[in-house]
Formats: structure tokens, sequence, C-alpha cells
């Protein structure tokens, strides 16, 4: 123990003392110091994450420094905008949503020698980075809806003349049209 009573603490570097002292990872905290180094919520044995000398909230530990792209962090059938820049996170710079540039709308539209192609970039996809669907093998990073740019699974995407788009942009530019079709229940549309 250094001079002083107690150890130092590891946010404000203070004496803490026996009664309100918190451990973790060898360092001890004052009670009112164990907080999340971004959301400032008060942390326990079974919520804390430690990166280097900062502690973190599982949820912004997994935001900052857990893996990022589709599929991770929302959990099942949850969709969140957030970028997490309100937590001091920068998000990574997506290229733009190019449609598809390939003529060939075949379902087996393949380079000579059996590698497939990718309907979007028209760059050859691996196995490691396949997804197949609307019949053609797609990169995971190209797997998104033509119109909106969405991300897309096999279960949530539809497909005409080799191009797939979400559910929601298909049925908006092929589905049925006119009155009573994609105003909602029971609301009317007057357009002059």
């Amino acid at each position: 123990m250094p001079f002083g009573g107690g150890n130092k603490c590891g946010c404000c570097q203070k004496t803490v003392y026996f009664a309100e002292e918190v451990q973790c990872e060898g360092k001890s905290w004052h009670k009112s110091c164990f907080l999340c180094m971004v959301c400032k919520k008060n942390l326990d044995s079974t919520t804390v994450a430690v990166h280097v000398d900062e502690i973190y909230c599982k949820s912004c530990y997994g935001k900052k420094y857990g893996p990022k792209g589709y599929g991770f962090g929302g959990g099942a059938g949850t969709l969140s905008m957030d970028t997490g820049e309100g937590l001091g996170i920068k998000p990574e710079v997506q290229a733009p949503h190019c449609p598809t540039n390939n003529p060939n709308v075949s379902k087996f539209a393949q380079k000579p020698g059996g590698s497939d192609i990718c309907p979007r970039c028209g760059k050859t996809v691996y196995a490691a980075e396949k997804v197949i669907g609307g019949g053609n093998s797609w990169h995971k990073g190209c797997f998104r809806c033509a119109k909106c740019g969405k991300g897309l699974e096999s279960t949530t995407l539809a497909d005409r003349d080799g191009e797939i788009y979400c559910k929601g942009c298909y049925a908006k530019s092929f589905g049925p049209k006119g009155f009573g079709f994609g105003q909602g229940a029971g609301a009317l549309a007057h357009s002059q």
C-alpha cells in the first residue's frame, strides 16, 4: 500500500479506502468511479469489460472493440442505425453502392474455368465469401438491395431479371399499383 492510506483509484488517482474499494484486473477503484468510460453507467463484476487500462460496459466495449459489419451486434430481429458516433466511435466509411453492371442476367454467369463471378461487381467470388441468392453467387458485401443498398439474407430477398432487392423495394417497384395498395391499413390517398 502506498503512503497515504490506500491504493490509488484507476480513474481519479486519489486514495481508495477499504470501505469504498472495488477491485478489477489488479487495480483499485472508488465505487463512484467504477463507471463505463463512454456511457458512464455503474459497473460491477458481471458487466465490466476491460481494455488495457480502460473499463467499459459490455455494450460500449462491443461497439468500440467488437466485430464490425453486417450481422454483428444487433441481435435477432433488431434494426439499429446507431453508428456509435455519440460514443466517440468513428464509423467505417462504406464503398458507395452501385447496382449490377453485369449485362448477363443468366443464373450461371461465370468465367471460363468454372469460378463464380459476382453479378454486382463482376469479380471472382471465392468460397469463403460466397453468398448464394437469386440463383447467383455474390460477395457478402455485394449481397445488398439494388435500390436502397440494405444488406440482405436469403430469406429477405426478392429477385428479378438477375438483380436482387429487399422485399420492401421489390414491392414498391414491381408490386401491384393503384387504389388500395401500398398505403397502409385504411389510409386514403388523394393526388391531384
